[in-house]
Order: C-alpha cells, then structure tokens, then sequence
C-alpha cells in the first residue's frame, strides 16, 4: 500500500547547475511525500493537494518534523571504521604511515572485519547516509563483510578494495604483488558489482577501481588498472581515489606525486598520462562514474580535464581541517563546472554526519581570503549533501530529491531529538521577506542535525533500521 509522510519537505528539484541551486530549491512547510508500493515517489507538494486517490493509504505524521533526500557521502573509508581522531604527530603522509596503514592491517582478522562492517553499516544508518562511496579494506573478506551487512541493511554502496602495490614498511600488510591487485579487483566485480538484482541499473550494490592514491601504486599498476576499467566501464564500474589533497612544500602529497612521477599534474597520473613528461602510457581513469576526493590544490587546467570528462569532486572540508590540508577554493572550482559533492572522509575527518561536513565547507568558504571568500547559500549546502552526491554516483536519475519517479531515499528530521535545535528553529528571528525567511530556517536546519536528529532513514521507500 501506498505511503503518504507528511512535514515540512525540503529538497532541489530538477537538475539544476550549483550555481542554479537556491532558484531550484523547495520549501513545503505543510508538506506531503507519497511513495507507492514499489519505493518510488508518486507526488510531492502540499498536504491540502494531496491527490484524492492517496485517501486510504497509509499516512506517517511527522509534523512538526522535516522530509529531506537522503544524505550521499562520496568519500569515507571503511577501514578507518574506528581510526577517527588518530594523531601522528603530523599532516598526511605521516597521519598514514604511523597510524591508518596499522589500523586498515587490522582487517586482516575476518572476525575483526566482520565486527567493524556492522559497526560501519550502524554508524551510516545513524547519520542517515543512504548512498556512500566507500574506499574499501585491501582484503577480500573485509569487503565482502562490508557488501553483505550493506545489504541487509537495504542501504546504497559504491566499493572497491584498497589497492596498493608500493610504500613503505607500515603499509606492507596492504600491499600485493602487480598481479594480485589486478586479479582481487576483478574478483570483486564479478561478485559484488549489481549482486543483489543482477542489474547494476537497478541495484543497491555497486563496485569501483579504488588505487589509494598515485604514491601506493606503480605505473604498471595503472597501466594495468586502465586496461581493468576499459574493460568493465560498460558495465557501469566505478572509479575512486584521492586527489591534490596536501601540499606542503617539497614533502606533501601533491609534490611528492610530481616528482615521483615527472609528471605536469597530479591528475595526469589518473588520466593514462603517468609517464615522465605526462606521456600517454596506459588508458584513462576518468569519466562519469570517478570521484576523486579532496581536490584542495588543482591546477586549472585539472578542474577543466574533470569538468569535461564528468569526473566529480568529494569536497571533504573536515579532514582538510583535521589533516591541515587547506582550503578548496570555492569560487575557482565552481567556475570550472566541475561537480561538487560532499565527503566525511572519516577517518581523515572525525564526523559521520553528512550535515557536519556542510558546516565546515561553510565555515571554511566564508573565510577564504580577499574575494576569494563567499558565504554559501543554504540551497547550494543542501544540494552538495544529496542531489550532487547522486550526481557523483551517476545515479542522480534514481534519487537525490523528491522528484516524482525517482527511488524514494530520504531522511525524517525530528528537531525534538537536539534540544538546542529545536529550541532555535522555535525561537529564532526570522526576516520579513519570505523567501530569506526559508533559507534561514534551512541554513539552520542543516547548521544543527546531530545524529539525534534523524529520526527515520528510508531507501527506496523502505525504512532502514541498524537491527
């Protein structure tokens, strides 16, 4: 039977650009969601105009609480599940050495694995993250810990085992010979790639060519990776890894990558361009269904390569914090029509929470230098949290806002779960304009979730418990 979730509905609607966001953006404060009996949204606008033929169906009041599209997180690490918050004494490349690649060696313990693929899966539900493109542990058990807890608990995943083929002596228990890495990878997709409907167009389960980073890998490995990709990119295979995330001079990742590599970007090694010079030596990486997180340092002519191959960004401003990586300037990497999505990188970033990382981008844009700073509008917030994140995905026909016939994945928001927030959305002074008065009430809204908040979590009109 049919579903009819009342609340004040927020959501973008249609496929607007992010510079196009706040003109898309919908606001029904007496608002009602239908979801007929196959998980698919059949009508969103207002309670007074619900279709008569909605009458019998079955009606769920969350008033005075909030209907928002389900959170997508594009860039978090599964085998970081209980790394959050580890201190090396150092930014990134130290961060990794002396204490993520010792946590991920952990996962070699199946039992270890299993443990953490539930914990990981209760963590989503709890922050209502109902997509996520998870970088994957370098063993094959872990994954498929992952994958199975991910479908039972009827959530999205996009996955892919860490691949690692070179380092340094902490990373050792990560790494495998060129062969093995090619080998697991194709492994995987057969088993796991569009597993639980046998149609990646309609399933819940996704697999993605996850390198670390260009550093933990070889040029034979990419070569090899390429010649992977090009040969599953038809079957709608995803591509994951990191990108110009730390810059400290003549030691940070993005000089290091140059000069390992003789390369003019670091982007180039993703690109088949790996060889000294950026000479072509294998095929590209790049496309529709590739998220690169972080992005904080790109040369121009990187946000264009991406832009106009559909590469997007995970913008993930909490672990740029955290790790003193910098800023990803705002203004500059919009203006390059790349697509924009938003990452928790936990563990590089210590919060589950979808809403959180928007926070920090606002904080961190705002103070950006000269006019380089901008304050970000709270529809361009809310659309890098759901609708460009399906975008990311190449799924943004499936979900990512209430449009009616898409895949009903949204979240219900109970302000009376965070005390201080639903003091402040009662108490606080709205503007005369009505049109301010919505974006300050969801400006605060998305400001103030805390996984209290989240009362309910659905996917494809299904609700989704951590039982």
């Amino acid at each position: 039977m049919s579903q009819v979730h009342l609340g004040h509905v927020f959501h973008i609607a249609g496929s607007p650009l992010i510079t196009e966001a706040d003109a898309a953006l919908v606001s029904i404060a007496d608002g009602a969601l239908v979801i007929d009996d196959a998980g698919v949204i059949a009508f969103c606008g207002e309670r007074t105009a619900l279709p008569a033929e909605y009458e019998s169906a079955t009606v769920l009041d969350h008033r005075p609480g909030f209907l928002l599209p389900g959170f997508v997180d594009t860039h978090i690490h599964f085998p970081q599940t209980y790394a959050g918050d580890s201190y090396g004494g150092g930014q990134l490349l130290e961060w990794l050495n002396l204490c993520i690649f010792p946590s991920e060696s952990k996962f070699a313990d199946p039992d270890f694995a299993q443990q953490a693929a539930v914990e990981f899966t209760r963590r989503r539900i709890a922050a209502g993250t109902t997509a996520a493109m998870v970088f994957g542990s370098a063993f094959p058990h872990a994954q498929d810990a992952l994958f199975t807890e991910t479908q039972k608990a009827g959530l999205r995943v996009v996955s892919g085992r860490g691949i690692q083929t070179a380092g340094g002596e902490t990373a050792q228990p990560l790494m495998t010979s060129e062969e093995d890495a090619i080998r697991l990878t194709r492994d995987e997709i057969d088993k796991w790639h569009g597993a639980d409907t046998g149609n990646p167009d309609t399933a819940l389960l996704h697999v993605a060519i996850v390198p670390r980073f260009s550093l933990s890998v070889t040029t034979e490995t990419l070569k090899n990776l390429g010649e992977l990709y090009d040969s599953v990119r038809d079957r709608g295979v995803y591509v994951h890894s990191h990108l110009n995330e730390n810059n400290r001079p003549g030691t940070g990742e993005v000089d290091s990558t140059k000069q390992a590599y003789q390369v003019n970007s670091y982007l180039d090694t993703y690109d088949g361009k790996f060889l000294p010079g950026s000479q072509v030596g294998g095929k590209s990486l790049l496309g529709r269904k590739t998220i690169l997180a972080h992005c904080v340092h790109c040369q121009d002519v990187e946000l264009e390569r991406m832009a106009e191959t559909g590469t997007s960004i995970s913008h993930c401003p909490i672990s740029q914090l955290f790790l003193g990586s910098g800023t990803m300037p705002w203004k500059r990497t919009v203006a390059s029509g790349v697509n924009i999505s938003a990452g928790t990188d936990f563990g590089g970033g210590d919060e589950w929470l979808i809403p959180r990382v928007l926070g920090d981008a606002f904080k961190q844009h705002i103070t950006e230098d000269g006019a380089a700073g901008v304050s970000l509008h709270p529809a361009e917030m809310l659309f890098i949290g759901t609708l460009a994140g399906a975008r990311a995905l190449d799924m943004e026909n499936r979900f990512g806002n209430f449009d009616i016939g898409k895949e009903a994945d949204f979240v219900v928001i109970d302000p009376a779960g965070t005390p201080a927030l639903d003091g402040r959305l009662a108490n606080a002074v709205r503007a005369a304009d009505p049109e301010l008065a919505r974006d300050q009430t969801l400006f605060g809204l998305l400001m103030g979730i805390r996984e209290s908040s989240i009362a309910q979590v659905y996917v494809q009109g299904r609700l989704v418990t951590a039982d």
